[in-house]
């Protein structure tokens, strides 16, 4: 792995020798790494669109590159002057990606970021599609999309042999569609494994993105399947455990994705008294410190709250229902249960090289809130996470919260 950086000197730059060694000890505005397996970040925090994505055409020249994925703070940039950027500056490279809540770069967790991954034609084959107006879209069209992308890449190199494909999702974060989404690729997808994260708006919850080839969209889902020979795995972890402490939904709002009350009192009124908090005090780092979970298949996984409405009720990032049973959850250790899963996965793959990952935002709470963000964005950095903070993270059939899911490329060089 090797990392340039974007800014160099020119000769007409700074003229005095104070201001040429202040200009050198700022923070690189972008920068460059590339991984063994082939695939080239660029990221930067600078907001001009037009300059990133310059460098990403020459990047993209460099390594063959067929394809990217685009990660962004729309804090930094808006979608659309970064879409009509990269349709001036990179006319022939196709594209997939979505507003964050946060960005995971080389350097580790980070914000106001843009960040594009860039996959070589040489290692990986992909076909992308985008699913507009969820909100009215049967979910026979999705599993329809994904037959199509599956047909795409009939007769690519690799398609036909096992363990060699997988499948990206990025959907609007806001949509309260994820589960049925999730579910609809799923389906179409058989036996291929799927990762992805949902979109965010950092914790503005207004308007998140997506864009796609030229389009710039809300409301949407853009499925990705990629054939490679690069060795993979496919993982996810979370750091809570249930107590006996329960929070059963007596009144909601399924469609939103609201609950007014738990056990017949006002929602946010008895989770703060489960918890041990005053209502008036509830905020996103109380919810990512106390996490609920609901039981499926023998498995608990988390229902994020996302927010507390001033009528006491309570908003989730997941689906929710009458007579659904919560248990308040015990968060355990981030730094040691998320070390061990890596570990685990450089176990199975003999060597990580890198990971592209989907990283919950409320984890990313959750460790400000126990001073361990700066051990959690270490061990990301040493193991070459690569990703974005999510408002919800997709896992096979499954849409959760709290979790971080990724995808780890072995070391192996693509054969050439």
């Amino acid at each position: 792995m090797t990392s340039t950086p974007a800014r160099q000197e020119h000769k007409k730059g700074p003229r005095t020798k104070r201001a040429l060694e202040e200009w050198r000890r700022k923070p690189l505005a972008s920068s460059r790494t590339r991984y063994a397996c082939g695939l080239s970040v660029l990221t930067t925090d600078e907001p001009d669109a037009n300059a990133f994505t310059q460098a990403i055409a020459a990047e993209a020249a460099a390594i063959d590159a067929g394809f990217a994925l685009l990660f962004f703070s729309q804090s930094l940039v808006d979608a659309a002057a970064l879409s009509d950027a990269l349709k001036i500056n990179a006319p022939a490279l196709a594209y997939a990606g979505c507003s964050t809540a946060g960005e995971i770069t080389p350097r580790g967790l980070e914000e106001g970021q843009i960040l594009a991954l860039l996959l070589p034609s040489a290692s990986f084959s992909v076909a992308s599609t985008m699913v507009d107006s969820l909100s009215s879209s049967g979910m026979d069209r999705i599993t329809d999309e994904v037959g199509a992308l599956r047909r795409s890449l009939q007769g690519r190199v690799g398609y036909e042999r096992t363990n060699t494909t997988f499948a990206l999702c990025f959907i609007d974060g806001l949509s309260y569609a994820e589960e049925a989404v999730t579910s609809a690729i799923h389906w179409g997808l058989d036996d291929i494994p799927l990762i992805g994260g949902s979109a965010g708006d950092d914790l503005k919850f207004e308007t998140t993105r997506l864009i796609s080839n030229g389009k710039v969209t809300s409301d949407s889902a853009i499925i990705v399947l990629i054939t490679t020979e690069i060795p993979f795995h496919v993982f996810k972890t979370d750091n809570f455990v249930p107590t006996d402490e329960k929070l059963v939904v007596t009144a909601s709002d399924p469609d939103h994705r609201t609950v007014r009350e738990f056990n017949a009192t006002n929602a946010a009124e008895e989770y703060a008294a489960s918890v041990g908090v005053i209502p008036q005090m509830l905020t996103p780092l109380s919810f990512a410190s106390h996490p609920v979970v609901v039981k499926v298949g023998g498995e608990f996984y988390c229902r994020s709250i996302q927010k507390m409405h001033t009528d006491g009720s309570l908003s989730f990032f997941c689906a929710i229902d009458d007579g659904v049973v919560l248990s308040i959850a015990q968060p355990k250790g981030m730094v040691e249960s998320t070390r061990a899963a890596l570990k685990d996965v450089e176990d199975r793959l003999g060597g990580i090289d890198m990971i592209l990952g989907f990283d919950c935002v409320l984890r990313r709470l959750d460790a400000r809130n126990r001073q361990v963000f700066r051990e959690i964005s270490e061990l990301y950095k040493v193991n070459n996470v690569i990703g974005f903070g999510t408002y919800g993270e997709q896992y096979r059939s499954m849409h959760l919260n709290q979790t971080f899911t990724g995808i780890a490329f072995g070391e192996r060089q693509a054969a050439e």
